[in-house]
């Protein structure tokens, strides 16, 4: 791949008086073969544009940090290839590249994802056996492996139209955190209850299940059918379950 290709990148910071809303600028930049978007950011970097703010740390895929919006979509720098991005975009169109939406602005393309660094100490860990030799079987152990492959690039969270277009995040745990409540919930050896937290602070009746979360995890996590409906299930048995009512009021479940 050897041609020149013009990218359309955000740039901008909120405490700029000047051009508060920031202003999207195009650089003209020469492809080579093999690259990924986050290689065409260090290129501009570069070549065009040294002050240009981009967050990044491993390149592989498993940290999570170089998340924005390419092309409309949400999406990990490191792991989209140019070549799927040229073949997606009309011949004469800008490459669109833009940082999460869901966020707070911080630079260009970075963004301010504190309130998960909030939202995680919420979580109350497992609560098990005190003994650490714990055993149970390979099944319950798969079940909430795939939650363990999440990197936290919050992806899903900006997706999210209950936190993207209605900013419901002291309401919402969102798709991220529904996973790690799953992976709690689920765990064998787990005693504590979280569901009424589950349904009232962390909001979970807000999500429609439309699965745009699932769609753009880059850890293939199906955070939909696997995490947020299991969740809803045990809401709707907890509390709307009518045989589940008649035996709590009878004593025979706490």
């Amino acid at each position: 791949m050897s041609e020149d290709v013009t990218f359309r990148v955000f740039r901008g910071e909120p405490d700029n008086d000047d051009d508060p809303f920031g202003e999207m600028v195009d650089y003209t930049v020469e492809m080579d073969e093999g690259m990924v978007v986050l290689d065409v950011i260090h290129k501009i970097q570069s070549e065009h544009a040294s002050d240009l703010a981009c967050r990044w740390n491993c390149k592989a895929g498993k940290c999570g940090s170089c998340s924005a919006e390419v092309n409309g979509i949400a999406r990990l720098m490191c792991m989209t290839r140019m070549e799927d991005i040229m073949a997606e975009t009309p011949n004469g169109k800008p490459v669109v590249i833009k940082p999460m939406q869901a966020f707070p602005l911080t630079k260009d393309l970075v963004t301010d994802t504190s309130w998960a660094y909030q939202m995680n100490k919420k979580m109350v860990p497992i609560n098990g056996p005190e003994d650490l030799d714990w055993e149970f079987k390979q099944e319950e152990a798969d079940r909430i492996q795939e939650f363990r492959a999440c990197i936290e690039c919050m992806l899903c969270v900006n997706t999210c139209h209950v936190l993207r277009e209605h900013q419901k995040f002291d309401e919402f745990a969102g798709p991220r955190f529904f996973v790690r409540l799953a992976g709690l919930e689920m765990h064998p050896l787990d005693t504590e209850s979280r569901i009424p937290e589950i349904k009232d602070d962390f909001g979970l009746g807000y999500c429609n299940i439309t699965k745009c979360c699932t769609e753009v995890c880059p850890a293939g996590i199906n955070i939909t059918d696997n995490a947020i409906i299991p969740l809803k299930e045990r809401v709707v048995t907890e509390y709307y379950d009518p045989l589940a009512l008649i035996a709590r009021k009878l004593g025979l479940r706490e």
